[in-house]
């Protein structure tokens, strides 16, 4: 060792760099320790010790939910999501990477103090993290609840400063943190904005200031009432006429005689009787989801009232496809799915046990009695070859997925059936999840899928199931699907040019 070096001489580089970022970090906390904060007594400490364990956010997430909107619904789930993300990193990741001891609270005044003090270590802040995940979260999905929750975020981040159990770079690390979760949720599950369906092909179709000209017909089975008495509000020129289910058909029938616009609230089955009604008269549609599922509302880009009503007094319309199918004298549309095999079987075996035993238990159940039968649902002659199938599934319109979540069409005039099929062999429940998980995937050893203007299928045996849109009936014999290209009117918000 040289004798000229001097082990006293302070260090320079990244340690020089470290060392003034702290102390600069000390200061900034004792200034804040120092400062009056106006009515923040009563308030933060409390507000902090609310948001231990998440508690403060889980209900924040039932608040937003029971606002009943899709959008509330979701903002709370993915707002929950990446808190999970950011908790879980936070405590397997950041907690243990980073060794730094809690702030000597004697510049803190007794009354700003916790009752009980953390015994973790200080960076990252785990409240900041949760509070900065949870209001992005949400404001990702809706930028309105988001700026509702953006101040009470802030304010648990600030009290872990104002309490003296944080320093503000532990706080700002750990929102920064929080955030990125949001994101990364957000990359593996994206949110409905980012899968917004084509504004195309448009339609030429009548404005209806205040909803003059449209008579929407409401499935009360779906639960429809604070949606209609919503759309009274929004439009108070329309005609909405409330029924039951049965009544429905013939309620859409009478609503189309006399309306410039044909309008339906319900489910996916109800909205199928309604775009049935709408091509015979050759009217546009109006949809309010008001089912459970909501497809194809949602697919459209219509998930309230708010938006129908402005698609509705602006004009703004679409063209969109229709998928239709015949089977002997039979012959029907849907908007959403077809399908022959396991799924129709299970929604009968559902229905029969659902008014008993409720609808997810009822959905188990039939589950376990169709994946375990030694017969096979289906037997179809394709290509000339008769082939036992699990599953034949058409979509009107090519479904896809992006990262974990389901698939969505983002294209309702692509002119295409999204056509899917299991095979037949050992193991149902097998092949039908390796075909769930093969996605896009136009092929797998258990799954094929193909995307087809029309498909005939030929020797489809006698008492068949078959499901559209969730209706279920019997076939045989022959079998004709076709897409009809942008054979419907829909009325949709468009985005601004």
């Amino acid at each position: 060792m040289s004798p000229d070096v001097d082990l006293t001489a302070p260090k320079t580089g990244a340690h020089s760099v470290l060392r003034r970022l702290l102390a600069v970090d000390s200061r900034l906390f004792e200034f804040a320790a120092e400062r009056h904060w106006p009515g923040a007594g009563p308030v933060l400490p409390r507000l902090s010790r609310s948001a231990n364990h998440g508690v403060l956010w889980f209900a924040t997430a039932a608040a937003v939910a029971a606002s009943r909107t899709p959008r509330a619904r979701r903002a709370a789930v993915r707002g929950l999501a990446s808190l999970s993300l950011a908790s879980l990193t936070i405590n397997t990741l950041g907690k243990r990477s980073v060794r730094r001891s809690r702030p000597v609270l004697d510049p803190v005044p007794v009354m700003r103090r916790l009752k009980r003090q953390p015994i973790t270590t200080s960076f990252p802040s785990g409240h900041a993290a949760s509070a900065a995940a949870f209001a992005t979260g949400v404001a990702l999905e809706s930028p309105a609840w988001g700026a509702a929750v953006a101040p009470v975020a802030v304010s648990v981040a600030l009290s872990r400063v104002y309490t003296g159990v944080h320093f503000p770079s532990d706080v700002l690390a750990g929102a920064a943190l929080g955030a990125g979760a949001a994101f990364a949720v957000r990359g593996l599950v994206p949110t409905r904005a980012q899968l917004a369906a084509p504004a195309r092909p448009r339609a030429d179709v009548p404005a209806l200031p205040g909803g003059e000209g449209l008579v929407l017909v409401a499935n009360n089975a779906s639960g429809t009432a604070d949606r209609a008495r919503a759309l009274r509000d929004a439009l108070p020129k329309a005609e909405i006429v409330e029924c039951e289910p049965d009544d429905v058909p013939a309620e859409l029938e009478r609503a189309a005689a006399r309306a410039r616009v044909l309008g339906v609230c319900g489910g996916d089955g109800t909205v199928n009787a309604a775009a049935g009604t709408a091509l015979r008269h050759g009217l546009p549609l109006a949809v309010l989801p008001g089912g459970t599922l909501n497809h194809f509302a949602y697919d459209l880009g219509v998930e309230d009232v708010r938006d129908l009503s402005r698609a509705l007094e602006r004009g703004e319309a679409v063209r969109v496809d229709v998928g239709r199918f015949t089977a002997g004298d039979h012959e029907g549309v849907f908007l959403n799915t077809f399908s022959l095999g396991v799924y129709p079987e299970l929604v009968r075996e559902r229905e029969r046990w659902s008014d008993r035993i409720g609808g997810w238990p009822a959905g188990v159940l039939a589950a376990v009695k169709v994946l375990r039968a030694d017969r096979h649902p289906l037997e179809a002659e394709i290509g000339g070859r008769r082939r036992p199938l699990w599953l034949l599934f058409a979509g009107n319109g090519t479904y896809h997925r992006m990262g974990l979540a389901p698939g969505r069409r983002l294209d309702l005039a692509d002119g295409r059936l999204d056509v899917r099929v299991v095979h037949g062999g050992r193991r149902p429940a097998l092949r039908l999840l390796s075909a769930a998980l093969a996605g896009p995937l136009t092929r797998s050893p258990a799954h094929a899928a193909v995307q087809v203007p029309r498909l005939r299928l030929t020797g489809v045996a006698p008492g068949t199931l078959l499901a559209y849109d969730g209706e279920v009936m019997e076939v045989e014999g022959e079998l004709w699907l076709e897409n009809l290209p942008e054979a419907l009117t829909v009325y949709r918000p468009l985005p601004k040019d």
